[in-house]
C-alpha cells in the first residue's frame, strides 16, 4: 500500500500525524497540485473528487478521505486509541472533531481558496467577500475552542484524539490562510503548546 498526497497539503498532515501516533510507516508519493494533474483522467481514477491523501491498497482499491484513511488504521492497529474506546467517549470525540472540521477547518480552508491569488485557477470564481466572512466564522470558532480547553486538558476530554490532530493542522494552517490567532485565548494556547510538542506534530 501507499499513500498519494501533498506534503504541504493541510488534510495529508492529518493522515501523517495520526499514522506517527500509532507508529505505523507508509509509503508516500507525492503528488504535485497542478490544474492539469488534478483535472487528469488519472487522478480520476484514483479520487474522483480529485483530493488529496489517497490511500491505495495493495490491491489497486482506493480510500479517500483523511478520516476514513484514520478509520481504516484505526481498525488495523486499535492502541493507542485515538477514536476512542467506550461508547461516550467515541462520541464525544466524533463530536467535538466534527465540530472543529466544520466550524474552523473548513473555514480556514473558504478564507485560503477565496482570497489566495495562488487559489484564482484552482477556485472558481473566487469570491472575496466569501473568503472575509469565513475568516469571522473562524475566529468565533477558536473561541468556542477556547472554552471548551478551559476545563479540558485536550479537544475531546482528558485523552488525546483525531480531534486534537484535526484541531492542531487548522490552527497551523492559519498562518496560510492569513488569519492570526488571538493572543487572549490563553486556553487554546496552554493546549497549542502542548500537542504541539508531540513528536508527531512534525511528521
Amino acid at each position: 500500500m501507499k499513500i498519494i498526497e501533498t506534503h504541504a497539503a493541510p488534510n495529508p498532515r492529518r493522515v501523517r500525524i495520526f499514522l506517527a501516533e500509532k507508529g505505523i510507516e507508509v509509503p508516500f508519493e507525492e503528488f504535485e497540485l497542478k490544474v492539469e494533474n488534478i483535472q487528469s483522467d488519472e487522478m480520476f481514477s484514483l479520487n474522483p473528487m480529485r483530493q488529496v491523501p489517497i490511500l491505495q491498497l495493495d490491491d489497486g482499491e482506493c480510500i479517500s478521505e483523511s478520516i476514513a484513511i484514520c478509520r481504516y488504521f484505526e481498525a488495523l492497529r486499535p492502541e493507542p486509541c485515538l477514536f476512542g474506546q467506550e461508547p461516550l467517549e467515541i462520541a464525544r470525540i466524533e463530536m467535538w472533531n466534527r465540530r472543529v472540521e466544520l466550524g474552523l477547518f473548513y473555514a480556514l480552508m473558504h478564507a485560503f481558496r477565496h482570497l489566495h491569488p495562488r487559489m484564482g485557477a484552482r477556485e472558481v470564481p473566487q469570491v472575496p467577500d466569501w473568503g472575509e466572512a469565513n475568516k469571522d466564522k473562524a475566529l468565533n470558532h477558536l473561541g468556542l475552542l477556547d472554552k471548551q480547553l478551559q476545563d479540558n486538558q485536550y479537544v475531546a476530554g482528558e485523552a488525546y484524539s483525531v480531534a486534537d490532530i484535526t484541531a492542531l493542522v487548522a490552527v497551523d494552517f492559519m498562518a496560510a490562510a492569513r488569519i492570526e490567532r488571538p493572543a487572549d485565548l490563553t486556553h487554546l494556547s496552554r493546549w497549542y503548546e502542548d500537542v504541539s510538542k508531540r513528536p508527531s506534530a512534525s511528521a
